[in-house]
């Protein structure tokens, strides 16, 4: 009896399991049937005029690409966010390489895209913004700066306000800050109900710790999983249900290139990340804060904190765009960008 009981509920299991996998490769299925006016975009394969590697303070190798005149104005640098590449900058690139505002540089954070892998206890945001500090020492020596960062990018970018100030106001003229915290992202329920957080605080860090331990079996099941991850991409990362399945599919390609154990080892970092300080030095520094109305990784309330302390910054809340803003509703963030680098240099002159 006992027996067929078992039985019994692993049939329910296997049989619930089943539908529901059935349920979404069906959806995921109908999704990359859907028209698709991004299938021919070049992801992470837009041209550079220059290519460079620059060593971090421990020797890491950082990736670093060019576009625009050495001897530019201005240069815009570009700092992406966690389990991402230069590349998810793809139709900003696009758009300011056109316009020409200045020189454009991108990089690959540590353990990211094309940079060299840093050991594990590098994997922190402090350490990010030293790298960014390096980029700038080596690659923008002198004028004036822009400096555009995404979700991690962004905390990248308080972590270098924190540590050297003197940068801000001075080389430093223009910030974006674009989905993106300054803290408590340990509290963040990913849309669910907020019931869910204490059993996330205890299964998130034995989950990451499992994944940089023995990473193999990680890999493989992420490897098999490719609806699944496509579906994780396009529902975490983005707001507007009918975004373009290419550019879904973009997001869940870069988070596969991410090697598992990177992934779990910036976990922690996350969970103290707390930079509210550092935005006092953006107080004379032109700065836009952008985020989709529907970010669930950095949400709505962490922007508008930001914004509190920075009553001179421009707040733009993107209505129905996701984490992947920048992506999602690329010509609206470029207008936003062009207009900060306008206020920029125009602010840069007056005080020259």
């Amino acid at each position: 009896m006992n027996k067929g009981l078992v039985g019994a509920a692993f049939g329910v299991v296997a049989t619930g399991a089943a539908i529901g996998l059935a349920a979404e490769r069906y959806a995921v299925g109908r999704t990359r049937l859907r028209p698709d006016p991004d299938a021919r975009q070049p992801f992470f394969g837009l041209p550079a005029e220059r290519t460079r590697e620059v060593l971090a303070e421990d020797g890491v190798a950082l990736h670093v690409e060019e576009v625009g005149p050495e001897e530019a104005a201005l240069t815009v640098v570009f700092v992406h966010g966690y389990t991402q590449e230069m590349a998810v900058w793809h139709y900003q690139r696009q758009a300011l390489a056109e316009d020409n505002p200045g020189r454009l540089v991108f990089y690959d954070h540590r353990s990211h895209g094309r940079s060299g892998r840093g050991r594990p206890e590098s994997a922190t945001i402090d350490q990010l913004g030293r790298d960014l500090l390096v980029v700038l020492q080596e690659v923008v020596p002198t004028g004036p700066v822009v400096l555009v960062g995404h979700s991690m990018g962004g905390m990248t970018i308080m972590a270098l306000a924190a540590a050297h100030p003197e940068l801000f106001g001075t080389r430093v003229v223009g910030v974006a800050l674009l989905g993106t915290s300054t803290g408590k992202l340990a509290d963040l329920t990913f849309g669910l109900p907020k019931a869910v957080l204490p059993v996330t605080r205890r299964v998130l860090p034995l989950l990451t710790r499992g994944m940089k331990k023995k990473p193999q079996p990680f890999e493989r099941t992420r490897r098999a999983g490719t609806d699944l991850a496509f579906l994780a991409a396009r529902f975490g990362g983005f707001g507007d249900r009918d975004v373009s399945p290419s550019v879904v599919q973009f997001v869940e390609q870069m988070a596969a290139r991410t090697p598992v154990d990177v992934i779990a080892e910036f976990y922690e970092t996350f969970t103290s990340h707390d930079k509210l300080a550092a935005l006092d030095v953006l107080r004379d520094v032109e700065t836009l804060i952008l985020v989709g109305s529907k970010d669930l990784l950095t949400p709505v309330d962490h922007s508008q904190a930001m914004a509190d302390v920075l009553p001179a910054a421009h707040l733009v809340v993107v209505e129905g765009a996701g984490h992947m803003v920048a992506l999602e509703r690329p010509a609206l963030v470029t207008l936003q960008l062009r207009a900060l680098i306008g206020r920029a240099v125009r602010a840069a002159a007056r005080t020259a």
